[in-house]
């Protein structure tokens, strides 16, 4: 099931939202409020996968929501507003719903909030085969499949990272460590507080720089030591 709220300052909008909810067997209802200062609240001590919001209410607009949390569940935005979505797409919502919905395109909005929550909890695959296994990251609004052979390296900006691949970029929200946590450790390395290169890439190894075909990373003074243990040492070549 997926536990909703609904957030609108409008009681009779939360009343049509909430005929719209009701003929979907997988949705299940934690909470409605008339404003974004007690809906906050109770995401924050709550479980709530996903959150019906309206964008223009008093005290704290929908959009200025949305930034203040820091649990946030997926939301679909239910607005009169259309100028809006542009804005909100930046945000990462799920969906931007124009009133009046019709249901057929509210159906549409929750199935995809089903789909995503279904692939998030896909536990991961054993590493058998490098050359056919692959992730998946949220960029863009979608689900990316991105071989693991394809990537060259992966740069950290904050609560975001970059990933290079043969002939493309996408960036998706996480930090470097979490991303890290996930890859194969035999094939992929942190060399430095904003860098992971793919082993298969690297050329030759400097003082404080790792050397590919197309490209130079640093090679932070705090992860040399283990990276050399681990990934040159093993392979050195003895006199």
């Amino acid at each position: 099931m997926i536990k909703y709220i609904i957030v609108d300052d409008e009681y009779l909008a939360r009343e049509g939202m909430q005929i719209n909810c009701d003929q979907v067997p997988f949705l299940e209802k934690t909470g409605e409020f008339e404003n974004a200062i007690l809906a906050s609240d109770f995401v924050a001590q709550n479980e709530v996968d996903l959150i019906f919001l309206d964008i223009e209410m008093p005290g704290l607009t929908g959009l200025e929501f949305i930034k203040s949390l820091t649990k946030k569940p997926h939301i679909i935005l239910c607005t009169a507003y259309p100028q809006y979505a542009l804005e909100s797409y930046e945000l990462d919502v799920i969906d931007y719903l124009v009133k009046p919905i019709k249901f057929d395109r509210f159906y549409k909005a929750v199935t995809k909030v089903r789909d995503y929550i279904a692939m998030d909890n896909q536990p991961t695959a054993a590493i058998d085969d490098y050359q056919d296994t692959f992730m998946f990251i949220k960029t863009d609004r979608q689900y990316v499949k991105v071989f693991y052979q394809d990537i060259h390296y992966i740069k950290g900006m904050k609560d975001y990272v970059v990933i290079h691949t043969n002939d493309k970029k996408y960036m998706t929200a996480m930090n470097v460590k979490t991303i890290h946590s996930q890859l194969p450790p035999d094939y992929f390395a942190r060399v430095s507080k904003s860098y992971i290169i793919q082993i298969k890439q690297i050329r030759s190894i400097g003082t404080d720089t790792i050397y590919t075909d197309n490209y130079e990373l640093p090679l932070g003074p705090s992860y040399k030591e283990n990276f050399i243990d681990k990934y040159v040492k093993t392979n050195l070549v003895s006199r």
